[in-house]
């Protein structure tokens, strides 16, 4: 028996509850797709976009990563990035992290894992940059929470730093990044209560005192 029958079977019943209470669902859906967000978030299986945010197949377009990182030399992340602004005009960009994230936590206790010691090395600089905060959280497992919130921050603040935000920006296309963390015990989201619409808010986010951590609210 093919191993793989019980996906090909749950398959089947999500298409046929979706065509029963959408009928025209996929016949919208197959002509074009219209979002206006875009997700990157970490590659965690735990952290499912659609469902967090209560949203169907063709409402979200969705980039992940190990770790939520936005790099600036990774030609995958800013061609997603490059295609949501440019092609179908999105106009919010979500940065979503995770408590509990194995990434932040290997970079965190620096852990040598191999290959992707070196996609994490931008949260060791990070961690870094934060020690004075994070040594007063005496906690492991708090302080790689509060980590996680920094390497959000950090992210999106390298989102507003590429090329493709600051054409739309010039261009005076409208284009909001927003950093959350997501919740893994309670399935909450967190805004960190920073967007950036602009390069001046660019410029704010990057001179904002960190040092205390980020502020977050649950909405």
């Amino acid at each position: 028996m093919y191993p793989l029958r019980h996906l090909l079977e749950n398959n089947q019943a999500w298409s046929e509850k979706i065509r029963r209470d959408h009928p025209d669902f996929f016949a919208s859906l197959s002509r074009q797709q219209a979002p206006k967000y875009l997700w990157i978030g970490c590659a965690d299986s735990r952290v499912p976009a659609n469902d967090i945010c209560g949203l169907l197949p063709g409402e979200l377009f969705v980039h992940r990563n190990v770790a939520n990182q936005v790099n600036l030399t990774d030609i995958n992340c800013l061609s997603v990035m490059h295609y949501a602004i440019e092609v179908l005009k999105v106009e919010h960009i979500i940065v979503c992290g995770h408590y509990g994230c194995g990434g932040v936590h290997a970079a965190l206790k620096n852990l040598k894992l191999g290959l992707i010691d070196s996609w994490l090395s931008p949260i060791h600089s990070t961690a870094a940059n934060y020690a004075p905060y994070l040594e007063t959280v005496k906690d492991e497992t708090e302080q790689g929470e509060r980590l996680c919130e920094l390497n959000v921050i950090q992210q999106i603040i390298n989102t507003a730093e590429t090329r493709v935000l600051r054409d739309a920006w010039d261009r005076g296309q409208s284009v909001t990044i927003h950093g959350w963390v997501y919740g893994l015990k309670d399935g909450l989201v967190r805004y960190l209560e920073t967007s950036i619409s602009s390069t001046e808010d660019l410029a704010k986010a990057r001179e904002k005192n960190w040092k205390d951590g980020p502020k977050f609210s649950r909405l």
